[in-house]
């Protein structure tokens, strides 16, 4: 009975040992699996490339301190040859320290610079509107700079986890006793260290991450609680400035219903908006100037260089405020400016901050003097404080006043060619006279008219050679030649049509005294020749 107890027992042994082997045999192929598996995630990681670095950098900072050594020790021993073996050296410790420059930011850190966390710029003084942007962008950029550090804290972490599973595994072997155990313990050390550094390293960057979001969300707070304040004054600015705009609108009002003389309530309107448009800057100067000297020592550099060398450029750029602020001009204005002898008349196509863009069109002036159009000209904004700029079409007016000259003889009938011509010209520039009725009405609100009757104007002139039947009516101020072209052949053919109304153009009284001329000469060169030898002829 002992026996087969024995016998049971040793066959349980063997039976365990069997197995623990079989086990033994199975596990080391899947910790080797594993093991690769670590490799290829750490192959790539960008902080165990920055850790080779730092390898590299320890291990050449020990060769130049042996390079350094064997230098002064050979330059001290006698002989050419050391001699020659030192200036070598030495060659190579300045190779060797171009190198460490190269690689310097990790001399002191396994990751180099990115264990310091991006510096954090000087926090914005929110003292005026356009400030709040740039806090905006700075809070952006904080959170960004918070984000990426907290992200390398995280990687740094799982990277410590990685090399610390790699280690488990490599220890798991050397307790199964692998054939290439002393291999794998020389790894175990060297993954020892590297592990050791990395704890040191994730050690530091997880204070001074912890320290570094405090910092930021401090920062962020402030600045917030910055821009809130500054939005608040801002509303209250506007605030004033809405009530001021408000006892504007009232005081107009008031000498709208008060004043009935219009030279007077143009005068008060006018007023009232040059007291609306200082008040209001001045409070917007003093709510963000926090001394006034800045404000004077300000005016006083900008009237130094106006006064020097950027004079006409600081004119033009005044000139457009000036432009800007009246509204005296308009992209789409027909205008007509004279520079230097040139004139012109076209179409505002662009108002910059330095120069006015007209182009020129088909019109009178074209036509009578420059004989070309279809040009671009740019004229320099501060032209407007030293010549006369014309405007056709200014607050809205669409027509200008145009005339038609057409001289008679001093035998006409006069009153019937006046007639004729009020007739022709009533006829074709009704429409615009209607416009130009409706336009000068909304303009005596604004402004002071003596005389706003837009409706046709025939004067008779007694001039040199004739009466001078002059024909005044409304037309389109963007295309003038073609009501007058219409309304000038019609007027000429009215007074043709009339047996008591002859054209008149100059002429000249030509007397002849002597001998008298053959009769048919007389009638071939100067029809009308008297008989007696004084004879007088009309030449036209």
């Amino acid at each position: 009975m002992k026996l087969l107890r024995y016998l049971f027992l040793i066959i349980v042994v063997f039976g365990f040992l069997y197995a623990q082997e079989e086990q033994e045999d199975n596990t080391v192929p899947a910790i080797y699996d594993k093991i690769t598996q670590l490799n290829d995630e750490l192959n790539g990681n960008i902080w165990i490339a920055r850790y080779n670095n730092y390898l590299i950098y320890r291990k050449i900072e020990k060769e130049l301190k042996k390079i350094k050594r064997d230098a002064k020790k050979y330059a001290r021993w006698k002989g050419e040859k050391y001699k020659e073996l030192s200036y070598q050296l030495y060659n190579k410790v300045k190779i060797k320290k171009n190198e460490l420059e190269l690689i310097s930011e990790y001399k002191n850190s396994p990751i180099g610079k990115q264990i310091t966390p991006i510096p954090i710029n000087k926090t914005p003084n929110v003292s005026n509107p356009f400030i709040i942007i740039e806090a905006f962008s700075y809070i952006q950029k904080l959170k960004e700079n918070k984000a990426l550090y907290h992200d390398i804290n995280l990687q740094l972490n799982e990277l410590v986890g990685l090399l610390s599973s790699k280690l488990t595994n490599l220890e798991e072997l050397i307790k199964l006793k692998v054939d290439d155990s002393d291999k794998l313990k020389y790894k175990v050390k060297k993954l020892k260290r590297e592990l050791k550094d990395f704890n040191m390293v994730v050690d530091i960057v997880s204070t001074t991450n912890d320290v570094y979001v405090k910092r930021i969300d401090q920062i962020i707070q402030e600045t917030n609680e910055n821009i809130s304040a500054e939005i608040n004054n801002i509303f209250k600015l506007f605030i004033i400035i809405l009530v001021l705009f408000g006892l504007t609108i009232v005081a107009k009002m008031g000498i709208k219903k008060y004043i009935k003389d219009d030279d007077k309530y143009y005068t008060g309107n006018k007023l009232i908006n040059f007291t609306f448009i200082i008040l209001t800057v001045i409070i917007v100067l003093f709510s963000y100037i926090d001394n006034a000297s800045y404000l004077v020592t300000f005016l006083g550099f900008a009237s130094a260089g106006i006064a020097i060398a950027l004079k006409d450029w600081f004119m033009s750029m005044f000139g457009w405020i000036s432009i800007m602020l009246s509204g005296s001009i308009n992209p789409g204005d027909r205008v007509k400016v004279t520079k230097d002898g040139v004139e012109v008349v076209g179409d505002v196509l662009d108002i910059t901050l330095l120069k006015i863009a007209i182009r020129e069109d088909t019109t009178l002036t074209s036509y009578v003097k420059n004989k070309r159009t279809g040009r671009v000209f740019f004229i320099p904004n501060n032209y407007i404080f030293t010549d006369m700029i014309a405007n056709y079409t200014f607050d809205g007016l669409r027509t200008v006043w145009d005339v038609v000259d057409i001289n008679i003889t001093f035998d006409s009938n006069h009153k019937k060619a006046v007639e004729l011509a009020r007739a022709v010209v009533t006829s074709h520039a009704k429409g615009y006279t209607d416009l130009a009725r409706k336009r000068l009405q909304k303009l005596r609100k604004k402004y002071v008219l003596r005389n706003s009757n837009p409706e046709p104007r025939i004067f008779a002139f007694a001039e040199t050679y004739g009466i001078t039947i002059s024909s005044w009516f409304h037309t389109n101020s963007h295309a003038t030649l073609g009501l007058r072209s219409t309304i000038g052949m019609e007027i000429l053919e009215a007074f043709k049509t009339a047996d008591d109304i002859k054209l008149a153009y100059p002429t000249q009284t030509l007397r002849v005294v002597g001998n008298t001329p053959p009769q048919d000469q007389a009638e071939a060169l100067l029809p009308g020749t008297t008989a007696n030898g004084l004879f007088d002829a009309q030449i036209g």
